[in-house]
């Protein structure tokens, strides 16, 4: 067999084609036993285009019988080159990209500095809205800057039918938890869907479900989260020294980022971001006086929003990431009442993702008379929402602050982490390499 498989080149075209499509075929019910789809597209990576070239890839120029002369080497790297473009730019927009975690709003579930393939076909890929783009970049150039795409031909919004099964909730099979990447909905440069910047978090609630937040505590349809509970993985807390901390040692010793580590003006009391089991042993140390978190002492920060005028079309209650809603997110096909008091939660997303115009920053083009004159007026929402928040709860701007996310936003599901670096000094963390994104 062994020999066989060295003298492969040396198959008929007839034998090779027969042994690459039957070992898709038992390839693919493997990945499928291991639910592992991202493994899908190896056979066709690796078997055909690197090992048996089986097929003529450059099929735009045209077969010629005679022999042909030998290629000079910049012709054969031309050709190479263009068609590694093609195939990875097919790739990237169908089936699988690769993104990394510049943020530790995920922490420590992704870290900063993790690098992620994120499937396309889990939720279905979307057909380019903007398909004239300067290949395998997204919004800006290289080293020369500037737009990388032509915006006179825009596509309408479609997602072809995905891998991941549609329910009751949502369409495309968002399911709840799921680490989701999407296009960033309240960046302000007016760049099409598509070329938004991309954000990676867990999707926490589904079109339909009521969220609220006490005391820093999801709940999702009047029931508390448990099996993904975030105080498990990273959070806030206070801590009050004898004599300082030392960042570097915190950082050796528990992992924590220098940049999580924030001294309070009030003398060695320090507001750290990190597990529950760092700060258990931190409580053990001889320099540390005492520790509490949020809300056990009184919050030392006035636990308000960041910047309380960008989220103010979200929020006309007062509400601030520890104690938020309850708030419904919209549904497709859904009616929702419309008042003056809960008018501003939603007119961001009717103006800005469903289609519809502001005549005025109180009232609706279309509905201005019946607000006014009864008090109140329906609105029937053109596609699925979702609530998005990060892992890290209190060090992440989230949907608390930007509002729900659309479902022409979703991009796609985080399968695994293909490289993780430490940037502060610790180098690749071994340990993290292929691990799947839970």
């Amino acid at each position: 067999m062994i020999k066989d498989l060295k003298n492969i080149d040396n198959w008929e075209l007839s034998k090779k084609r027969r042994f690459f499509w039957g070992f898709t075929i038992v390839w693919v019910l493997f990945v499928f036993l291991i639910n592992g789809e991202w493994l899908y597209f190896i056979p066709f990576i690796v078997g055909d285009i690197i090992f048996w070239k089986t097929f003529n890839y450059t099929f735009w120029k045209k077969r010629k019988k005679k022999v042909e002369k030998k290629k000079s080497w910049l012709r054969s790297w031309g050709d190479a080159i263009l068609f590694a473009v093609i195939a990875a730019t097919i790739l990237r927009t169908f089936f699988i990209e690769a993104y990394t975690i510049p943020t530790p709003s995920m922490e420590k579930s992704l870290m900063v500095g993790d690098y992620l393939f994120v499937s396309k076909t889990s939720y279905g890929p979307r057909v380019p809205i903007t398909p004239l783009s300067f290949p395998l970049v997204h919004h800006t150039l290289p080293i020369i800057g500037g737009q990388s795409y032509l915006e006179w031909l825009r596509l309408p919004y479609h997602r072809m039918s995905g891998w991941s099964d549609g329910n009751e909730q949502s369409s495309i099979g968002v399911k709840r938890n799921d680490c989701v990447v999407f296009n960033w909905p309240a960046e302000r440069e007016g760049r099409p869907i598509d070329k938004k910047e991309n954000y990676v978090k867990r999707c926490v609630a589904l079109p339909g479900d009521e969220i609220q937040i006490k005391e820093g505590i999801l709940f999702i349809n009047g029931e508390k989260e448990t099996k993904y509970d975030w105080m498990k993985k990273q959070r806030r807390y206070f801590v009050k020294t004898k004599s300082g901390l030392n960042k570097e040692k915190l950082y050796q010793d528990y992992d924590i980022y220098p940049t999580d580590v924030q001294k309070l003006r009030m003398a060695n009391i320090y507001a750290i971001n990190t597990t529950e089991d760092a700060i258990k042993d931190l409580k053990t140390k001889s320099y540390v006086d005492s520790v509490w978190s949020t809300g056990s002492q009184g919050d030392i920060f006035n636990n308000k929003v960041m910047n309380p005028d960008y989220f103010l079309v979200h929020n006309p209650y007062d509400w601030n990431e520890e104690n938020y809603g309850p708030l419904t997110i919209p549904k497709q096909g859904v009616t929702v009442t419309l008042t003056k008091n809960n008018i501003a939660l939603y007119k961001q997303i009717i103006n800005r993702y469903e289609g519809e115009e502001l005549e005025n920053p109180d009232n609706f083009l279309n509905i201005k008379t019946e607000l006014e004159e009864n008090g109140s007026a329906n609105y029937t929402f053109k596609q699925n929402y979702y609530w998005l928040m990060g892992d890290n709860r209190q060090n992440s701007a989230d949907s608390r602050f930007w509002g729900f996310v659309p479902e022409n936003h979703i991009v796609g599901k985080a399968l695994f982490i293909w490289m993780s670096y430490d940037k502060y000094g610790k180098g690749v963390r071994w340990n993290r390499l292929f691990n799947s994104v839970k």
